[in-house]
C-alpha cells in the first residue's frame, strides 16, 4: 500500500469522526426535545457509529504499519478486527431499540411531538450521510480498506434509517402516534441488516476466505499463460488492502532456467492485471510431459548431474533401449574419478528410462582451463588454408575462408569457415566438415584441434 493511500484513508477516517459527532449531538438533542423513540434510537445508532469511526481511525493508523518480526504479513487485519467490534455494537443497539419499542407499544407510552427541530436535524443528517457514504465508498474501493468500507456501510444504513424516522415523524404530525414506534422497528431492522452485512464480510476476512470470484479469474489467467502446464494449488486470503497467497504451477522439466524465469514473470504480470494489490508466493514444479523423447530425458539427466554429453545415440534393439554417448569430463581427473562419474550418469539414465536399459559411456577429456596462445604467422596460416582448400576437393564443402591458426602449448588450433549447399542435411554437412578435418590432420600432425563452421552456399556473410 502506498503512503498516499494510507494518508487518504486516515484523513477519511478523521472526517468521519467529525461527521458522526455532529450527527449524534444533533439527533440526541432533537430526540430529547421531541420525545421520538425512533430519533433517540437513531441518536444511539449515531453514537455507536462515532465509537466505530474512532476504532476505524485507530485501526487504519495501526494497519498501515509495515511487517515486523512478529507480524510477518503486516497489520492489515487490525482493520477487520475493528470492523468485528463495530458489528457487535450494531447488534447490541438493534436489540435495545427493539426492546424499547415493544415496551412503548405495551405500555402505550408514546408521547411524541413532531417539532420543526426534529425535521431539520433529520434532513441535515440525511444530507451528511449521503455525502459521507459516497465519499467513503469511493476511497474504500480505491484503497481496499475493510474499515472504511464498514464506515461507508454505516452511513448508508444511517441514510435509510433517518429516512424512516422522518417518515414516522410525518405520520405522527398527522395524528398517528404509533408511527414513531413502528419507525423505530424499521430502524432496528436496518441496524441489524447493516450489522449482518458487516459481520459476514469481517468474519470472512478473519477466517481467510478468498475474495469472491478472484480465485477463478486468477486461475483462468494463469492457465492461459504460455508455458504453464497446470496449476497445482492456489490459496488466497485478504489482509487489509492486500490479497496474500500462494500459487504453485507446473512447468516442463526440460525447460531451461531462463524460460522458467520468463514463465514466472508472465504469470506475475497476469496476476497484477487482475489484482494490483495481490502479493503471491509463486512456486514452479518441473514435471514430465508425455511428448518427451528419450534423447531429451537423457540430456535432462546430464543437466541435473552438471555434466556435458554429446553424440547421444538411442537404439531400440528388439524392444530394449540401448544408449551410447560421449561424456566430457575434466582431462585432469584420474581415471578412477572419471569412471565413478560415468557410472553415476549411467545409473541416472537407467533410473529415468528403466533398469533394463543398456547404457555405455565414452569418456572424453574436456579442457576446463583457458589456454594461452598467439596467432600463427601469416605464412603458416596461408599454408593451412591451402591444405584445407585442397582437402575440400571432391567434397560438398567448398569456399574455405576466414581461416585462423593459433599456437598453443599443446599444438596448433585451427578455426575456419566453409560453404555447403543449403539443401544438405545437418548430418551430411557434419560428415563433410569431418572429412576436411581428418584430411588436414593427416597432413599436419601438429594440429591438435580443428573447428569447422559450415555456412549455406548462398550466404555472403561470414560469422
Amino acid at each position: 500500500m502506498t503512503a498516499d493511500h494510507h494518508d487518504r484513508k486516515e484523513a477519511a477516517a478523521l472526517a468521519s469522526i467529525g461527521a458522526s459527532v455532529a450527527i449524534t449531538a444533533a439527533k440526541l438533542g432533537a430526540g430529547l426535545v421531541s420525545g421520538s423513540l425512533a430519533l433517540l434510537s437513531e441518536a444511539g445508532h449515531a453514537a455507536v457509529d462515532t465509537a466505530a469511526t474512532v476504532l476505524t481511525w485507530l485501526a487504519v493508523r495501526a494497519g498501515g504499519k509495515p511487517a515486523d518480526d512478529t507480524h510477518h504479513y503486516g497489520h492489515g487485519k487490525l482493520e477487520s478486527l475493528a470492523a468485528l467490534v463495530e458489528t457487535g455494537l450494531l447488534f447490541a443497539l438493534a436489540a435495545y431499540v427493539v426492546v424499547e419499542a415493544i415496551h412503548r407499544l405495551l405500555t402505550h407510552q408514546q408521547h411524541v411531538e413532531a417539532k420543526p427541530i426534529a425535521f431539520a436535524v433529520l434532513i441535515f443528517s440525511i444530507i451528511v450521510d449521503v455525502v459521507r457514504w459516497r465519499s467513503l465508498s469511493r476511497i474504500a474501493e480505491e484503497t481496499h480498506s475493510d474499515a472504511l468500507a464498514a464506515d461507508a456501510l454505516h452511513f448508508s444504513s444511517d441514510f435509510v434509517a433517518s429516512t424512516l424516522v422522518l417518515i414516522g415523524l410525518i405520520f405522527t404530525a398527522f395524528g398517528y402516534p404509533q408511527a414513531d414506534t413502528l419507525a423505530a422497528f424499521g430502524v432496528a431492522l436496518f441496524i441489524a441488516v447493516a450489522g449482518y452485512r458487516l459481520g459476514r464480510r469481517t468474519i470472512d476476512t478473519l477466517l481467510d476466505a478468498a475474495p469472491e470470484g478472484l480465485a477463478e479469474k486468477m486461475r483462468a489467467a494463469v492457465e492461459a499463460t504460455p508455458g504453464v502446464v497446470r496449476i497445482d494449488f492456489l490459496r488466497l486470503r485478504p489482509s487489509g488492502a492486500q490479497v496474500l497467497g500462494e500459487l504453485g504451477v507446473a512447468v516442463a522439466r526440460t525447460a531451461p532456467v531462463e524460460r522458467v524465469a520468463r514463465i514466472t514473470d508472465r504469470v506475475k504480470a497476469a496476476l497484477r492485471e487482475i489484482e494490483p494489490n495481490a502479493d503471491l508466493t509463486l512456486t514452479t514444479t518441473p514435471v514430465a510431459l508425455d511428448e518427451e523423447s528419450a534423447l531429451e530425458r537423457i540430456h535432462l539427466v546430464a543437466l541435473r548431474q552438471r555434466v556435458s554429453v554429446h553424440h547421444v545415440t538411442v537404439q531400440d534393439v528388439s524392444g530394449r533401449l540401448s544408449v551410447s554417448l560421449d561424456l566430457e569430463l575434466d582431462g585432469r581427473l584420474t581415471l578412477a574419478n572419471a569412471h565413478e562419474r560415468a557410472s553415476r550418469l549411467e545409473a541416472g539414465v537407467r533410473e529415468e528410462l528403466g533398469e533394463d536399459v543398456e547404457v555405455e559411456t565414452h569418456i572424453e577429456p574436456l579442457e576446463t582451463r583457458e589456454l594461452s596462445g598467439r596467432d600463427a604467422t601469416a605464412q603458416e596460416t596461408q599454408a593451412i588454408a591451402a591444405a584445407l582448400s585442397a582437402a575440400a576437393a571432391g567434397s560438398i564443402a567448398c569456399d574455405v575462408h576466414h581461416v585462423r591458426v593459433r599456437i598453443s602449448a599443446a599444438g596448433l588450433i585451427v578455426n575456419y569457415h566453409c560453404r555447403i549447399n543449403p539443401d544438405a542435411t545437418v548430418e551430411a554437412a557434419h560428415d563433410a566438415v569431418d572429412t576436411l578435418d581428418r584430411r588436414l590432420r593427416a597432413q599436419r600432425p601438429d594440429v591438435v584441434r580443428i573447428v569447422g563452421h559450415a555456412e549455406p552456399l548462398k550466404s555472403l556473410t561470414t560469422v
